[in-house]
């Protein structure tokens, strides 16, 4: 019987098989690789606003807090993005002919809201409170980083499952006075562990149940 194959025909299936097998364990390696880089995250990444907002400026220099802005934060599950009146009620004194806030009163006179771009948006099939978090006594610069030093705001950590469980499972290091919250000078010479196991005991936070798949995808 006449042969089909010439003789080599096995070796280069077996090449080829194995060049297959490497570009797929290649391929997954990458995938996985770039997974967990600032590029897939958007980790140190400044997003473009209408206008060049600086919070090393507004939070930083002059110590104005968080809530005047993000109004809702302590009560809502978005900490809310203030309103163009909120930002007039300064800027309609200060600075109120520079031509960088062109924007801001353009918003104001034709009732137009400023479309800010959210640094931070979870996945749809995420839940997140920001109320449940403030009020237990978890600073925003825990997940925000230091923004009273940004000049333009960007995503200081990359905010995966994996740095939300390890919060869930062990949160007591995370936690400080309410009242302290979005202090960003806030330091204590107390052992951190040591006061968020009492803050945890006055709240209360139970542990339980923290880390159950429904606590953030409903």
């Amino acid at each position: 019987m006449t042969q089909i194959f010439r003789r080599s025909a096995d070796t280069w299936l077996r090449v080829g098989l194995l060049l297959l097998i490497v570009g797929l364990s290649g391929g997954l390696l990458v995938a996985l690789t770039l997974e967990g880089t600032d590029y897939r995250t958007g980790r140190n990444w400044v997003v473009e606003q209408p206008l060049p907002f600086s919070h090393a400026h507004h939070a930083g220099e002059l110590k104005i807090d968080c809530r005047y802005c993000h109004s809702a934060v302590q009560s809502s599950a978005i900490a809310s993005l203030p309103p163009t009146e909120t930002c007039m009620s300064c800027h309609s004194q200060v600075w109120k002919n520079a031509d960088v806030l062109a924007p801001l009163r353009m918003s104001l006179r034709e009732h137009e809201p400023m479309h800010w771009q959210r640094v931070v948006e979870l996945p749809d099939y995420v839940y997140f409170h920001h109320g449940v978090h403030v009020n237990a006594g978890v600073g925003c610069s825990e997940c925000h980083g230091q923004v009273d030093r940004m000049q333009l705001m960007f995503k200081a950590q990359p905010l995966n499952m994996g740095q939300c469980l390890a919060c869930h499972r062990d949160p007591a290091p995370h936690l400080r006075p309410v009242d302290q919250v979005t202090n960003m000078q806030w330091r204590t010479d107390e052992d951190r562990r040591a006061l968020g196991e009492r803050l945890m005991k006055a709240h209360p936070i139970e542990i339980r149940g923290l880390t159950d798949c429904g606590t953030c995808h409903r």
